[in-house]
């Protein structure tokens, strides 16, 4: 049977979701603690790819057991896995579901710490300069009007298409935080964070903002803006059609 595991994770302490040949990931992790409750070697498939240092509140992935989970599988997990890494749930879906091919959307938020503040340095971006969010959401409206963000996306990758299907780009205030954030169908690689740069510049009047216009159909990296550092990002949900559930 195939099953869906509903997960959360601070991403500080990992070289990112996949497994990588020389730095510990979360997906190594989580396959590990796996194989070792059920005895059996489980790989897992992940909805996506994480950056090193990137943050998730609500992660899927899933993997096949021929069996029955114990029932108390979920507690099992959280007592062996750190501290750093929390199941939620684990559900049986159908065969033929799958975490990453069968996401509807994705959903990223960006917190940028407009304080110093010694208790979240290490989990948002503190920039202590004025923006103007009025241009940088009239920059989301810009984002919505275009598909194509190969300008935004890490150059050298292997993906066969740079069309993403925006759905929603929004900044908001929070307190002592301003929150960026971005749905989508899918995301290409440094997408998010390459965006975020990109309207920090636009609100400190580095770039104009009919300019995003130009640096989309320039479809090159170099022209957009920097790239915002990994604490700050955090994959915040995924949905999925229902008809995966059995």
């Amino acid at each position: 049977m195939r099953f869906f595991i509903e997960l959360s994770y601070n991403g500080k302490a990992y070289h990112g979701w996949q497994n990588q040949p020389d730095a510990i990931s979360v997906q190594e992790v989580l396959e590990k603690a796996l194989s070792t409750l059920l005895s059996n070697e489980i790989t897992i498939v992940g909805a996506g790819r994480t950056d090193a240092g990137v943050h998730a509140s609500q992660m899927y992935a899933h993997f096949d057991f021929d069996g029955t989970l114990p029932e108390n599988l979920v507690f099992k997990l959280n007592s062996f896995l750190p501290k750093d890494i929390s199941i939620h749930h684990i559900f049986a879906v159908t065969d033929d579901a799958h975490a990453r091919f069968d996401a509807l959307s994705r959903t990223y938020n960006y917190r940028i710490s407009t304080r110093k503040n010694v208790f979240n340095h290490e989990y948002a971006y503190t920039l202590q300069k004025e923006l103007n969010m009025d241009l940088m959401n009239k920059a989301c409206e810009i984002l919505l009007q275009y598909n194509d963000f190969q300008c935004f996306s890490k150059v050298n990758t292997d993906v066969k298409t740079y069309h993403c299907k925006l759905m929603h780009a929004e900044w908001i205030s929070k307190n002592d935080e301003l929150v960026f954030n971005i749905k989508a169908d899918r995301f290409l690689r440094n997408m998010v964070r390459a965006i975020v740069g990109t309207l920090i510049n636009i609100g400190l009047g580095k770039i104009e903002l009919d300019a995003l216009h130009d640096i989309i159909k320039s479809k090159d990296r170099s022209q957009a803006g920097f790239s915002v550092p990994a604490q700050g990002l955090y994959l915040v949900g995924i949905t999925y059609p229902k008809h995966i559930n059995v």
